[in-house]
């Protein structure tokens, strides 16, 4: 039983909603964010990023980064750029990219329903990088971006979202955003339509985290130091949630996420090709680049040529986690024949995000001279549930989810 309630949205007002609305705050490193709010100081990365305030003697951590960030949404509100709904309400976001559409529920999720596995994970988090999240959660006292989850798919849910989205007077925002992203989002207010989401959700035993792993464990720890703060909290407090938006699975997309090895481990390219063919069945690409088609396929750029890899079936498992293309190929590959055995920390290992396309791994292993580029199957998102509701891990770098949710369109604040 999944508890995802309304909320009253912080967010900006319409005819600043294109400035406000940033991608999230990890896709940029320093230098990026600097040059980002440089060109649109409105936007809300000089939040999420509030170093860019500063000059690079600050460092990124220090109380005054957090300060300022907090000091800067206030001003906003103050300048009324972002204002308050007067009512909880769900939310609809929709996403159209390419063609394909994804719609979701924006609403708050419980942090003990994390906590009590309702909310499952399938990536381990590090409190090292969580640690600037929370910091920030805790200036602001407030979510700026949502964590995504993902559900299955719920009739009762997709009903409302469709009668929502026909009504012309429900339409928040309507804009494109970086990288030709149509970004429309729309206001649940009828009570009925409101307790029916509510209680639909209740009905789903499980919600899943797509991405956002490090985010969604950094609020749901500011939400236990409220709580740890305010003896005698009887959980209607709004630091009991977090930020959220949910989609239904058959909407998602997965793309792939590819690996760029920066050697051969000593052996020469027909050391390792005659070493791979152990376990794969070697073909000679009949094009420029090689998409896998089917999971058990494997892309290899090798010596400027490109290949298809056919898993045996010796090397094949059933496994939830084992059985993941991603993780034949760390154990088949990257750990037995390259060496690679911790991916998380090896130096030798890129990983590379599918909207980069194959052209990238190209360039990247001809810059190298002496590397390898394996292409990857997209993960599904069946094999993504499988292996959460196994209670397991996938292995790094599994999956890269798009289009990226925006920040700075709905806000969670929750008191001090």
């Amino acid at each position: 039983m999944a508890d995802i309630k309304a909320f009253k949205a912080l967010r900006p007002v319409k005819d600043m909603i294109e400035k406000s609305a940033a991608l999230p705050y990890d896709v940029y490193d320093r230098a990026e964010a600097v040059e980002e709010v440089k060109k649109n100081p409105d936007s809300f990365l000089a939040i999420d990023r509030a170093e860019t305030a500063f000059g690079p003697e600050v460092d990124t951590y220090a109380d005054v980064v957090y300060a300022k960030a907090a000091a800067l949404m206030q001003e906003r509100i103050d300048e009324g750029v972002y204002k308050t709904d007067e009512k909880a309400c769900y939310y609809i976001y929709e996403q159209t990219m390419e063609g394909r559409v994804q719609t979701g529920i924006v609403a708050c999720a419980s942090i003990d329903d994390y906590e009590n596995g309702i909310i499952k994970k399938h990536e381990n988090t590090r409190a090292d990088k969580e640690e600037d999240r929370v910091r920030h959660v805790d200036a602001l006292s407030a979510q700026t971006g949502p964590i995504f989850l993902a559900y299955r798919e719920n009739s009762e849910i997709r009903r409302i979202i469709e009668k929502v989205k026909a009504d012309k007077n429900a339409l928040l925002y309507d804009f494109v955003s970086t990288g030709d992203i149509r970004n429309r989002c729309f206001i649940i207010a009828d009570d009925e339509d409101i307790k029916t989401i509510k209680e639909a959700f209740e009905g789903i035993d499980h919600i899943y985290i797509a991405d956002g792993h490090h985010r969604c464990a950094s609020a749901v720890r500011v939400g236990k130091m409220r709580r740890a703060a305010k003896p005698g909290y009887n959980g209607t407090e709004e630091f009991n949630h977090f930020l959220a938006v949910l989609f239904p699975d058959e909407e998602l997309k997965i793309m792939d996420y590819n690996r760029v090895v920066k050697d051969l481990n000593g052996m020469t390219a027909d050391g390792f090709m005659e070493a791979i063919g152990r376990g794969f069945v070697i073909s000679a690409a009949s094009a420029s680049e090689v998409h896998p088609g089917a999971k058990g396929e494997i892309g290899m750029y090798l010596d400027h040529k490109w290949y298809l890899l056919t898993m045996k079936n010796e090397i094949k498992s059933t496994d939830p986690v084992d059985g993941l293309d991603v993780a034949v190929l760390q154990n088949e590959v990257l750990d037995k024949l390259l060496g690679i055995k911790d991916p998380k920390t090896d130096k030798r290992i890129d990983f590379v995000g599918g909207i980069r396309g194959l052209k990238e791994l190209e360039r990247r292993v001809d810059a190298l001279g002496d590397g390898v580029a394996f292409a990857m199957y997209p993960t599904q998102i069946g094999e993504l549930f499988a292996v959460a509701d196994a209670g397991r891990l996938m292995p790094p770098k599994s999956t890269w989810f798009e289009p990226k949710l925006l920040s700075g369109i709905f806000i969670h604040q929750f008191e001090r």
